[in-house]
């Protein structure tokens, strides 16, 4: 833990001391207003909720956290700090989780300086505060998710642009997994078990029900295990790539 600990240090650090963090940052908020209320139309709904808010996380991530990501292992395999990085006395799993928790904690940087919508509401109204905490945990585990994706497709390659494009396409994949569009694809030749397990890899259908303030057991446990797979699998390809 401790290694992990200092990888984190360094990384969430580095964010900080290019603009990287605060572009992000800015991006995420004015994009998160904007959404919320002029294209979610939060006054017009009459209703005092973040669900607007809510409701545009899964298409704000599927750009931006690829994008923070996108330099997490490319820039370290270009630049051949990586070689550095490795013979340093951590292992390989600890550079990655480390890498991994600095971002994610500036991911919910973040999302925690939303906090004046959530003022917002509860100004205009009584909302359910508990919903709302709920809605919180899951978009930063649904960050995560996004995250480790985008992670691993940074592993894969030195190319920054190319890490950014392989992970929006991934991640897009898990997110319309489970839309009419693709089931109905598979529809007239896949049975039933086979459309509810395409349908239950979507990121929508368990974000979902956590924006709504159910925080299930199997929802969160998904997230986790996304996040963990392709953790390992960043692990695989960075062990296989050292040579390189």
């Amino acid at each position: 833990m401790g290694n992990i600990w200092i990888v984190t240090k360094r990384e969430f650090a580095s964010f900080f001391a290019t603009p990287v963090a605060y572009v992000f940052i800015a991006i995420f908020l004015m994009l998160s207003g904007i959404f919320t209320f002029f294209i979610g139309n939060l006054y017009e709904r009459g209703q005092a909720d973040l669900i607007p808010f809510f409701n545009f996380h899964p298409w704000l991530y599927l750009f931006l956290v690829p994008a923070i990501a996108m330099r997490s292992w490319a820039e370290e395999r270009k630049s051949g700090s990586i070689e550095l990085l490795m013979t340093l006395p951590i292992s390989a799993a600890e550079a990655v989780v480390g890498k991994f928790v600095a971002a994610w904690l500036v991911l919910g940087l973040a999302l925690g300086l939303t906090f004046p919508l959530w003022l917002s509401v509860d100004f205009l109204g009584q909302p359910d505060h508990g919903i709302i905490v709920a809605a919180y945990i899951g978009s930063w585990l649904m960050a995560g998710a996004f995250l480790a994706i985008s992670t691993c497709m940074s592993a894969f390659t030195r190319n920054q642009v190319v890490a950014f494009i392989l992970a929006v396409v991934v991640c897009f994949l898990f997110v319309v997994s489970g839309s009419s569009i693709v089931l109905d694809a598979f529809q007239p030749w896949a049975g039933n078990l086979i459309l509810d397990t395409v349908a239950s890899f979507s990121f929508l259908s368990h974000f979902e029900a956590m924006a709504k303030g159910v925080l299930a057991l199997n929802d969160v446990g998904y997230f986790f295990i996304i996040m963990l797979v392709w953790l390992y699998a960043s692990l695989i390809v960075i062990e296989q790539k050292k040579a390189d």
